[in-house]
C-alpha cells in the first residue's frame, strides 16, 4: 500500500473523511483505523499513545488512521459504531474488531502480529531472533509441513493470533535451539520461566489451554490495560491487594507460592491499593491493607478473606482450597432495609431481603436498578417516584428500587447488573423476568407494567385522568397561581421537551463509574 500524506506535517495518523475513507481502507493491504468523538476522555487519553504507534509502526509501512463520528457520522454509522473509541482493523476493505490493548506498545504488538502469517515458517536461523519479537512466543518443530505438530500449531495460530506469534521449523537443526529431541513445541515468555517445553498431547484444544495457562504471568500488577484479558480468561481472579512496596515483597512473595500451585485453575494478581483500592468495594472488602479476595468476575461473585486474620501463606492457601472445593459461599452485600419501608410507595430493596421481596409469588415487582452518581437515574428518579404514587393502592403490584453500588443480587439470580439504570419486571405466579428497554416516561412505564403484570387489573388511562384532576382541584382551590408552581411546571415542559430531543439514553455502565470516581482497574469499556 503506498502511504498516503496526513494533514499535520508531524503527524503519522491519517485523518479520514467521508471523501476518503472508503478508497483508503479499500486499497489498504492492512491499516488500522480509530473511530473517536473529541469530547470523549478515553478518545483523548489514546490519542498520544495512537500518534506514537503510528510513529512506529509507519516505519514498517503499516498505516494508522482515524475518523471523527461527530463529523463524520456517515462513515460511522455505515460501520455501526457504537460507541468511543471503537478500533477496527482493515483488509482490503474488510474489516474485524481490534482487540489489543491501547498503549502504543500494545498497539505496535498487535498490529505486527496482523502483518505476520498466522503461523510464520522459520529457518533455523531465524529461531532465535523471532523468539524474541514478543512477550509470549510459540515456536514448534515438525519433520513435514503436513506433520501433526505443524497442523495442530496452525489450527491453534489461527485462532490465537491476535494475542500471540506463532513460528514453525522443518528444520532438523533447530531442535537444539528449542532443547527438544524431536517433532514438539515450545514457549518463550519474557516473564516467569523463560523456556517452557510442552510435553501434552498433540490436540489442537491442549495446546491452546497450554499456550492461554503460560501466557499469564504467576502474579503480575493488574492495571486497565490487561484487566480484562484476566476478566475474559474465563477463570476466577484473586487480587492481592498492598499498599506498600514492603507488603507487596513480603506478603506477596508468600501468596506467590501459592498461586504457582493453582497456576491455570486460578488467576492471582497485585493490585496497588494507593491507585486501585475502591475496587475493593466491589470485592466486598474494607479499605484495610493488606486484602485479598476472589472473584468470578464474568458471573460478579466475590469471596473476600477475612480482613481480620493475617494474610500467611498457609492462610491463603487454606482459603484458595476451600473455594476451589465449593466449601465456601460467594460474599453478599447489603445496606440496611430504611425504617417504614413497608409502607413506602417506592419500596427499597437490599441485598438480604431480595429473595423475600422481588421473588414473591404474590406479587409482580417492577425493580430499578441504580447508582447515586448515575445522571440518569437521578433524572428518572421523580418518575419512578409517581409510578410508586400511582400503584400505591394496588398491593399485589410493587414498585421498588435497589442501589446496586450497595447491593448484591443473589448469587442463584440469572443475571447480573451491567448499567444503571436498569429495570427490570419481576412477574407474580412464575417469577418470569421482563427487561424494561422503552422511553423512560410515566405513560410508558405504567403501560409496560399493564401489558406484562399478571395482575394488571387496573386501567392505564386513570393515571392521566388522575393528573388531571388533581390539576383541576389545585386550580379551582387556588385563589391566584403561585409563582414558583408556574416556574415549576414551565420547567417540567421544558425538560420533557429536551429530553425528546435527546439521543436514545444508553446506560451508564459500572465501568464508567470506576472511570468517574477513581483510576480504577475493573473497568466494563476499555
Amino acid at each position: 500500500m503506498k502511504l498516503l500524506n496526513v494533514a499535520k506535517d508531524d503527524s503519522h495518523v491519517l485523518t479520514l473523511t467521508k471523501d476518503t475513507f472508503h478508497k483508503t481502507v479499500n486499497d489498504a493491504d492492512l491499516m488500522l483505523v480509530e473511530f473517536y468523538a473529541p469530547w470523549c476522555g478515553h478518545c483523548q487519553k489514546l490519542a498520544p499513545e495512537y500518534e506514537k504507534a503510528a510513529t512506529e509502526l509507519v516505519k514498517e509501512k503499516i498505516q494508522l488512521g482515524k475518523v471523527d463520528c461527530t463529523t463524520e457520522n456517515e462513515v460511522c454509522e455505515g460501520l455501526k459504531v457504537m460507541g468511543y473509541p471503537t478500533m477496527k482493523v482493515f483488509r482490503c476493505g474488510k474489516d474485524s474488531p481490534y482487540t489489543g490493548g491501547r498503549q502504543s506498545d500494545e498497539i505496535v504488538r498487535y498490529m505486527r502480529k496482523q502483518s505476520l502469517p498466522a503461523l510464520s515458517k522459520l529457518t533455523v536461523e531465524e529461531v532465535i531472533p523471532f523468539s524474541q519479537k514478543d512477550k509470549v512466543v510459540v515456536i514448534g518443530h515438525a519433520p513435514t509441513d503436513d506433520h501433526a505438530v505443524a497442523k495442530v500449531l496452525q489450527t491453534v495460530a489461527e485462532e490465537l493470533r491476535d494475542d500471540y506469534m506463532f513460528g514453525i521449523t522443518t528444520d532438523r537443526t533447530a531442535t537444539g535451539i528449542l532443547g527438544i529431541d524431536g517433532p514438539g513445541l515450545v514457549i518463550y515468555k519474557t516473564f516467569d520461566d523463560p523456556h517452557v517445553i510442552y510435553d501434552g498431547k498433540i490436540e489442537a484444544d491442549a495446546v491452546k489451554e497450554f499456550v492461554k495457562t503460560q501466557a499469564v504471568p504467576v502474579m503480575a500488577d493488574i492495571v486497565p490495560e490487561n484487566y480484562m484479558e484476566y476478566a475474559n480468561s474465563g477463570k476466577p481472579l484473586t487480587f492481592f491487594f498492598y499498599e506498600n512496596e514492603e507488603q507487596k515483597k513480603t506478603i506477596g512473595s508468600q501468596i506467590e507460592k501459592v498461586a504457582r500451585e493453582f497456576k491455570g485453575k486460578i488467576n492471582f494478581v497485585y493490585c496497588d491499593a494507593n491507585k486501585f483500592g475502591a475496587h475493593a468495594d466491589t470485592l466486598n472488602l474494607k479499605q484495610e491493607w493488606p486484602a485479598l479476595a476472589i472473584s468470578e468476575v464474568d458471573k460478579g461473585l466475590k469471596w473476600p478473606f477475612d480482613q481480620t486474620k493475617e494474610l500467611t501463606e498457609a492462610a491463603v492457601r487454606e482459603f484458595v482450597v476451600k473455594y476451589s472445593q465449593g466449601e465456601l459461599p460467594p460474599s453478599l452485600k447489603s445496606a440496611e432495609e430504611p425504617e417504614g419501608n413497608d409502607e413506602a410507595k417506592v419500596v427499597t430493596i437490599v441485598g438480604n431481603s431480595f429473595e423475600k421481596r422481588v421473588m414473591d409469588p404474590t406479587k409482580d415487582v417492577f425493580v430499578e436498578f441504580y447508582a447515586p452518581w448515575c445522571g440518569h437515574c437521578k433524572r428518572l428518579a421523580p418518575t419512578w417516584d409517581q409510578l410508586g404514587e400511582f400503584f400505591a393502592d394496588k398491593s399485589n403490584v410493587v414498585i421498588a428500587k435497589m442501589d446496586a453500588t450497595e447491593n448484591d443480587v443473589p448469587p442463584a439470580t440469572p443475571f447480573r447488573i451491567e448499567g444503571f439504570p436498569t429495570l427490570k419486571l419481576f412477574r407474580a405466579k412464575d417469577n418470569v423476568i421482563v427487561d424494561y428497554d422503552g422511553d423512560r416516561t410515566f405513560e410508558d412505564l405504567v403501560q409496560f407494567v399493564k401489558t406484562h403484570a399478571v395482575n394488571n387489573d387496573f386501567v392505564v388511562e386513570s393515571a392521566a385522568d388522575k393528573k388531571d384532576e388533581d390539576a383541576a382541584q389545585d386550580e379551582a382551590e387556588a385563589e391566584t397561581p403561585k409563582s414558583d408552581e408556574v416556574e415549576k411546571a414551565k420547567e417540567a415542559k421544558e425538560v420533557k421537551k429536551e429530553e425528546k430531543k435527546e439521543a436514545p439514553v444508553a446506560a451508564e455502565t459500572p465501568a464508567k463509574a470506576a472511570d468517574k470516581k477513581t483510576d480504577e482497574p475493573a473497568r466494563e469499556e476499555l
